[in-house]
């Protein structure tokens, strides 16, 4: 059940960074849109949406860190298996936890300081630049729902490993 659990916590983190992306490519091609009809109906039929490149910005960071824990649980995070390829299957082991378990330490360190970091731009109530001006503790709280996924990914993986007692972590490519 929490197998289950976890799993459908990292598809909709996944999920959600799709919409984000598909939100970025709707968003741009709008504007394009805009553009090509300022260009055919001239300076009076000229309109922009206030901010766009700030919200694309603001969805990519959102995406980016939203996908980290599903890249990961699917295998399809970049690695170099320069190093691996060349270990036998108990160094290998050893490797991986050793990297799994740092990866959880920095991971849960970097969920922690961009909490703080969302919290003091709540209290001082920090704004975008953009004509549109955004709290930014909004779109940050994506970041930390990204990082915070990430890090209970990374722990789950170390978790699966130390009770597989063999290397868990495979490219998608590899299966």
């Amino acid at each position: 059940m929490i197998r289950r659990l976890l799993d459908t916590l990292y598809l909709a983190g996944g999920a959600l960074a799709a919409l984000a992306i598909l939100a970025i490519c709707l968003l741009v091609a709008a504007q394009v849109g805009l553009n090509i009809l300022a260009r055919v109906g001239g300076p009076a039929w000229s309109y922009t949406i206030p901010s766009y490149a700030d919200f694309a910005g603001f969805l990519l960071a959102a995406a980016s860190f939203l996908a980290m824990a599903h890249t990961l649980r699917a295998g399809v995070h970049i690695r170099v298996n320069l190093l691996i390829s060349r270990l036998n299957p108990r160094a290998t082991w050893g490797l991986e936890l050793f990297t799994l378990a740092l990866a959880t330490a920095l991971a849960a360190y970097a969920t922690r300081y961009a909490i703080a970091l969302t919290y003091e731009s709540w209290d001082y109530g920090d704004m975008s630049s953009g004509m549109v001006a955004v709290p930014l503790w909004i779109p940050q709280l994506f970041m930390d729902a990204g990082l915070a996924l990430l890090t209970l990914a990374f722990l789950d993986t170390l978790v699966e490993s130390i009770r597989a007692r063999r290397p868990v972590i495979a490219d998608a490519g590899e299966a």
